[in-house]
């Protein structure tokens, strides 16, 4: 789970790294197959880290515990 908006800002920037990659496979993987395969990966933990952003924004400041 994201804590802060330091790790927002980390996971957003992962999250772009993601995407251009598989952006990028589109582009450079001739065989379908083996792109479903290797973006497969890549869509899942972007889905994945959504969801965290997702659920971080949706929490106001003062919900969030502090350690």
């Amino acid at each position: 789970m994201i804590a802060n908006d330091h790790e927002l800002h980390v996971t957003l920037e992962r999250i772009a790294r993601f995407q251009a990659q598989v952006a990028h496979l589109r582009q450079v993987e001739a065989n379908r197959a083996n792109y479903h395969a290797a973006a497969s990966g890549f869509l899942a933990e972007i889905d994945r880290m959504q969801l965290e952003v997702r659920e971080y924004l949706s929490t106001h400041l003062t919900e969030l515990e502090t350690s």
